[in-house]
């Protein structure tokens, strides 16, 4: 089984240290990579409303921030043992900043890579307003 880099695995560790989930106890984090090579995280943040914010969502805030629209890899560490799979909202989400090469990686606190899967594979037949873009 693939693993991910330290530097990387401890990224994730630390935004999932950071996440705010008062109310599931259930602490995600998201890093993705643009492809120039730039990297942004994110943590879920829940709120008592129940308006809450993914920890993909939280990374792809951060990376249009950063004037960054492209992504070429995401990884994604869940709070449990198992993988943690993106919610539907955000795999539309990350399917807005992808095209066909985009990859989606579930990993675990030791860094282990369980699964992997173009984001097309994730959300077979997800709604593009330009359908000319690639994905």
């Amino acid at each position: 089984m693939e693993t991910l880099p330290p530097n990387l695995l401890e990224q994730l560790r630390s935004a999932r240290e950071n996440a705010y989930a008062p109310y599931s106890h259930y602490h995600v984090a998201a890093l993705i990579e643009c492809p120039d090579g730039s990297r942004f995280v994110g943590c879920n943040v829940e709120t008592a409303h129940y308006k809450s914010i993914c920890a993909e969502a939280s990374a792809i805030s951060a990376m249009v921030a950063a004037g960054r629209t492209r992504i070429r890899q995401v990884w994604v560490l869940g709070g449990g043992d198992e993988p943690c799979p993106p919610c539907g909202d955000c795999r539309q989400r990350l399917f807005e900043f992808s095209d066909e090469h985009t990859e989606v990686h579930l990993v675990d606190a030791d860094g282990r890579i369980h699964r992997s899967e173009p984001i097309g594979h994730l959300l077979p037949g997800a709604f593009r307003l330009n359908p000319e873009a690639s994905a």
